[in-house]
């Protein structure tokens, strides 16, 4: 090849390179947030966006008045919307790993809080230099204890104790299987219902949630509205129970069904399923009504329970094919160590949950506030590693509870459309386990008649809201709708709770009485107990 033709080849024009407008609109934005910066930093009394003016991680007001750390503060802030900003405006990736990144860079950002760090905390560095360093030695005590635990500490460890001051509700352990308790509660009124309750609760927890400080306790205002109370209380796993699995636990639900029908020789009993406890009871109901005893149920109220997973809200980021085999290899004697299912629950509020509590008791070293619920939260319960296993794959993965058939239990096939009891369903409005909008689907997937109630809060607060308190509210929509978004447009809202409403409900169900007599009583007539409420496996770690 010539010179020349050389020459003409490298002058030869080239294709123009194009920039994403939008790529070039948010860089754009970027500098100007940051020359803002600056400005507010010769001018720290100029306006802020109300999200960051009022963010409580930085509520203390040397994070303002200081010029330093007010930069440092809007550094972040401004820093963390372009991060959180910037994988939204990610392509080419499909919706639910959009929503993981999503999920990761909020974790990432809330771990990197100034607040979180010694030297960019000006709260920490004034408590240093006031306690003359014994801030720092107390948060490291704290630090060395969490470690040595294995897990990360919310309250004060004395403050409270199970049949002390947290469910002292008066019963007695009335049956006991390598699976569970069934507890009697003692009837406070002169009649009580004719048709008892039994209450299944979560046994990723403990079942006291539910039976708190007298004050809190929906057991003990159960009984005070005059209803007969049963409450399974689930044996922590151990290398015992390796083999357990899905079947168990919905024959465990039945076995307690017909364990209280026979104490009070009653036909029926009401049931309530709490979370993962309230997915089971769907099962069980679908169980029953294949194989003809569904009438043995009389009302079936679920609590924040999902049984279509389609969008099960941000724990399914936890759930894939390598999660799935990490979690099994945390599993070797064929049980999931709670702490491990204590840390993914504080995960989806991390910012609550973990780094306030980094922050407080660590970096300032402060003493734990005693908080009942903080403390039934630490409270791990251990889980059959085979249970686990099958529960995320084939509902939170597969979402097969929902497709008739596709589940079996016992060799039974399971199809919720079949089960006509009547149905009770609280959704949260800010659940973050159990969001409202799954909850909401269960409204569609049973045949008999359902009343739907959101409530103000969450997955805790949102159920455990007595009516004394006068907290939150909640909402009813008696019109026929087919989503959770038009049942919201013409919702009526109730200040308070809605556990009037709840007891009202049942009331409607079956509202005969009886005396508070003979077998009402729990070992009346001679019948043995197995010891006082709240029973052992509550107890046992």
């Amino acid at each position: 090849m010539s010179d020349s033709s050389e020459r003409e080849s490298d002058a030869a024009p080239q294709m123009p390179t194009f920039v994403d407008p939008a790529t070039i609109e948010r860089t754009g934005q970027f500098w100007l947030d940051g020359l803002n910066l600056w400005q507010q930093m010769l001018s720290p009394k100029g306006e802020e966006p109300e999200a960051q003016a009022t963010d409580k991680r930085f509520k203390a007001p040397e994070w303002h008045d200081n010029p330093w750390f007010d930069f440092v503060r809007r550094s972040y802030l401004t820093l963390s919307d372009h991060l959180l900003r910037g994988v939204d405006a990610v392509e080419g990736v499909g919706d639910k790993q959009k929503e993981q990144m999503r999920f990761a860079a909020r974790r990432f950002v809330d771990a990197m809080s100034p607040a979180n760090f010694p030297l960019t905390n000006p709260q920490v560095l004034a408590r240093a230099v006031e306690t003359k360093g014994e801030s720092l030695m107390a948060g490291l005590k704290h630090l060395l204890a969490d470690i040595e635990k294995g897990q990360l500490t919310h309250t004060a460890a004395d403050a409270f104790e199970v049949g002390r001051n947290l469910a002292t509700t008066p019963g007695k352990v009335v049956k006991r299987t390598p699976l569970y308790e069934l507890i009697h509660y003692t009837p406070t009124t002169e009649q009580v219902g004719a048709v008892p309750l039994v209450i299944f609760p979560p046994w990723i927890n403990r079942f006291y949630i539910l039976d708190l400080t007298p004050e809190k306790s929906f057991i003990r205002w159960a009984v005070g509205q005059g209803l007969s109370v049963f409450m399974v209380s689930w044996k922590s796993a151990d290398a015992t129970m390796k083999d357990v699995i899905w079947d168990d636990y919905v024959a465990a639900q039945r076995d307690a069904i017909d364990a209280v029908r026979d104490l009070l020789d009653v036909p029926a009993v009401h049931t309530i399923g709490y979370c993962v406890a309230g997915t089971t009871l769907a099962a069980t109901l679908a169980l029953m009504a294949a194989r003809g005893e569904g009438h043995r149920v009389a009302s079936a109220t679920f609590f924040t329970a999902q049984v279509d997973f389609a969008a099960p809200g941000e724990l399914a980021h936890f759930v894939d094919d390598d999660q799935l085999a990490a979690i099994e290899k945390l599993s070797p004697d064929g049980f999931l160590d709670g702490r491990y299912l204590a840390l993914t629950f504080n995960l989806l509020r991390g910012r609550d949950l973990i780094w306030n509590y980094v922050t407080n008791n660590y970096l300032l070293g402060q003493d734990y506030k005693p908080f009942d619920l903080l403390h039934w939260n630490g409270d791990t319960t251990n889980l059959p590693a085979k249970w686990h296993g099958s529960y995320l794959r084939d509902l939170y993965r597969d979402n097969l509870l929902v497709e008739p058939g596709r589940l079996t239990v016992d060799g039974t096939p399971l199809d919720l459309s079949k089960v006509e009891t009547p149905a009770y369903v609280q959704a949260g409005r800010e659940d973050h386990i159990a969001p409202a909008e799954s909850v909401w689907h269960l409204t569609h997937r049973l045949s008999g008649p359902v009343r739907f109630v959101l409530a103000g809060s969450g997955h805790i607060a949102g159920v455990v809201n007595p009516p004394a308190a006068g907290k939150y509210q909640y909402w009813t929509n008696d019109t026929k709708v087919t989503s959770l978004e038009s049942f919201v447009a013409g919702a009526t809202e109730t200040k308070g709770s809605w556990w009037p409403d709840w007891i009202a409900w049942l009331a409607g169900i079956d509202g005969a009485k009886v005396p508070a007599t003979g077998v009402r009583i729990p070992g009346s007539n001679g019948r043995a107990t197995l010891g006082d409420a709240p029973g052992d496996y509550v107890r046992a770690r």
